[in-house]
């Protein structure tokens, strides 16, 4: 029942929570799809789209904003990621647009951040545009794939489905912590 009531509106979540990143929203949508409740050519549109549309206000938010952004709450007490984050852009420039799409804790900031030290907005764009989509498949097509191979094991090893999500968000946990011990160093 709850999942045909999140499937109704799968297509919104989904294009809401892509445009700030959508990590846990392109996943869930390929889950759904692989459950045949979302199309999931449509799960990797919607997201892509409206991740390439939320980075690119984001820029624009870091340009037009340069000196509120730096003194929001946010940035003050992230200075180690924002710091990182500004190594990450001049080290790596064009591989960073790429990479800060999975990084979690940086995927929102190094938008702004391009946007602030006056990156060319038509490279970024273009960029964008590569990285959301290459995004979008890559994590649409993993969940999907891996929640048929959830699924087969689930029916194959006949283990009660309420324990997977305990146990991805225990994984889920355990990276999230384990990236912020890295960033930390």
């Amino acid at each position: 029942d709850i999942i045909n009531s999140i499937s109704q509106y799968g297509y919104i979540i989904i294009a809401l929570y892509s445009f700030g990143g959508g990590f846990f929203a392109i996943v869930g949508g390929a889950i759904l799809a692989s459950m045949g409740k979302l199309d999931i050519f449509l799960v990797i549109a919607i997201a892509g789209t409206s991740n390439m549309v939320g980075d690119l206000f984001l820029f624009y938010f870091g340009k037009y904003n340069k000196k509120d952004v730096l003194e929001y709450p946010f940035f003050i007490k992230h200075r180690r990621k924002v710091a990182y984050s500004k190594l990450m852009i001049k080290k790596y420039e064009i591989f960073t647009i790429f990479i800060q799409k999975y990084i979690y804790g940086v995927k929102t900031i190094i938008p702004i951040l391009l946007g602030i030290v006056n990156y060319n907005f038509s490279k970024f764009a273009i960029l964008n545009i590569v990285a959301s989509f290459v995004w979008a498949v890559v994590m649409g097509f993993g969940g999907f794939y891996f929640a048929n191979i959830i699924q087969d094991v689930i029916t194959e090893y006949q283990i009660n489905p309420l324990i997977l999500p305990i146990i991805l968000l225990i994984i889920i946990f355990i990276f999230w912590k384990w990236i912020d011990y890295k960033l930390q160093r």
